[in-house]
């Protein structure tokens, strides 16, 4: 069998295929075709032919992940393995970018880029899987239309407040964290500060949570109002900003709750045993893990994830560690949302934050650590199918400091020869040796090799 590489590169309604061979030699120069089905169709009398010229054939072809343009030929490749000697993958566009780089291209085109996709496949096969199957297709739909209806609903309250600080800046008192549902009511019937002040109490004291004397206070506060804002444009404004907002608070309450009663995956009701995980964060974190399998370790899994530290050191200047930050925003928003949740109600998530920042690190920072600790113990319950339980965590800490200090690690690039401080170095370097130097003598001196020889 001879391998051949085809190379897709997907854009907005057509895409660019490139097929190589494993010499990374051209065999089927760029041919364009059209996301329609006379394209696809095209695309398999293509290949077709292209498999009777080469009776051996063994097509390996591949679409980087252009969110959402390449799931129509993605899909078409899948129907082709029934009848052709072809396999298919979808591959990760970061990779694929990374190792282009190498080729040194000072033009960027759809040809180039079709090519790149194919010499990846060539040079990196043991980062591809083939004939991928997304049994979480009709999950990740819903998944990403929830998430567009809770930005639509961001944005909408941030007009909002925009418009509520010179129609009735007062009521912005009651929204420093939250919109609370009272507010959107009072909003919905006295959307300015004119109308509010004119309201009376009993009325307003209709409207749930709010007690006789919060509407009180409210009429008070109205009254005395510097809102510049009081013509009927602006009210009609908020009236139908805040109705569109509990329109889209229904919708994404309803959708949640069908994606969680259809979703009949066991690891999501495995990650929700874990104290600050609910449903909606639970399916956002296997969507995004997908298969545990793919990960050898925690590490790896972190690193996905973007929670790995990195660490900078060149010559003799040297930066502290910091989160990479690298990789998809969206898994790392539901990871603060879910550590912000466990600081407050899992133990040992508290503990932990507690721990660190009780020793002067800052908020923050300690929530990134949190973050860390947290993807770790779900790599942990989805690794071994064990639901949430934190003596685990604390048997393997105690573990580690049963263990005692660990052994001063020597720089192996010295190996060949020791640190000189008469090298033409920089003060900063050679202070460091210097540093280093007295470090390794109070080391052998604590194990008694230089101690005086008592002679009696």
């Amino acid at each position: 069998m001879t391998d051949f590489f085809l190379g897709i590169d997907a854009s907005k309604g057509y895409s660019n295929f490139v097929i190589l061979d494993s010499s990374k030699r051209c065999v089927e120069d760029d041919f364009q075709l059209d996301d329609t089905f006379d394209g696809h169709q095209k695309l398999y009398n293509i290949l077709s032919e292209f498999c009777v010229r080469h009776p051996k054939a063994n097509i390996f072809a591949a679409v980087e992940s252009t969110g959402g343009y390449e799931n129509n030929w993605f899909g078409t490749l899948a129907r082709f393995q029934e009848h052709l000697p072809i396999k298919s993958s979808r591959l990760n566009p970061c990779g694929v970018y990374n190792n282009s780089k190498a080729e040194l291209n000072r033009n960027i085109t759809d040809k180039i880029s079709a090519e790149n996709i194919s010499k990846y496949m060539i040079e990196h096969p043991e980062k591809i899987q083939y004939q991928q199957q997304d049994t979480l297709s009709s999950l990740r739909k819903q998944w990403g239309f929830i998430k567009m209806l809770k930005k639509q609903k961001t944005q909408l309250l941030n007009q909002l407040e925009s418009n509520l600080y010179t129609a009735n800046p007062e009521i912005l008192a009651y929204c420093k964290d939250s919109t609370p549902a009272w507010v959107l009511s009072l909003l919905q019937r006295y959307p300015t500060a004119l109308k509010l002040a004119r309201a009376k109490k009993s009325s307003v004291a209709l409207i749930p949570y709010v007690t006789p004397q919060k509407a009180q206070k409210l009429i008070d506060s109205a009254k005395c109002s510097v809102a510049s804002a009081t013509d009927e444009t602006a009210s009609q404004i908020i009236k139908a900003a805040v109705q569109q907002i509990r329109q889209l608070s229904k919708t994404i309450n309803a959708q949640t709750k069908a994606m969680a009663d259809k979703c009949s995956i066991p690891e999501v009701d495995l990650l929700k045993t874990f104290i600050g995980i609910g449903d909606d964060s639970a399916v956002g974190l296997i969507l995004e893990v997908g298969s545990i399998e793919r990960f050898e370790s925690a590490k790896h899994l972190a690193s996905f994830f973007g929670l790995h530290p990195v660490y900078k050191k060149s010559g003799d200047g040297s930066w502290g560690y910091h989160m990479s930050k690298k990789g998809r925003v969206a898994p790392r928003q539901i990871l603060y949302m879910v550590a912000m949740v466990a600081i407050q109600s899992n133990v040992l998530i508290r503990e932990i934050y507690e721990k660190h920042t009780e020793k002067g690190m800052k908020k923050k920072a300690a929530l990134g650590v949190c973050m860390h600790k947290i993807i770790r113990i779900i790599y942990g319950m989805l690794k071994h199918n064990k639901p949430f339980n934190p003596e685990i965590d604390r048997n393997n800490r105690e573990k580690q400091n049963s263990q005692g200090e660990k052994k001063v690690c020597r720089d192996k690039s010295r190996r060949y020869q020791a640190y000189d401080v008469i090298a033409p170095i920089s003060r900063r370097q050679a202070k460091k040796r210097e540093e280093r130097k007295q470090s390794q003598s109070d080391n052998i001196a604590k194990c008694g090799i230089k101690a005086p020889v008592h002679v009696s």
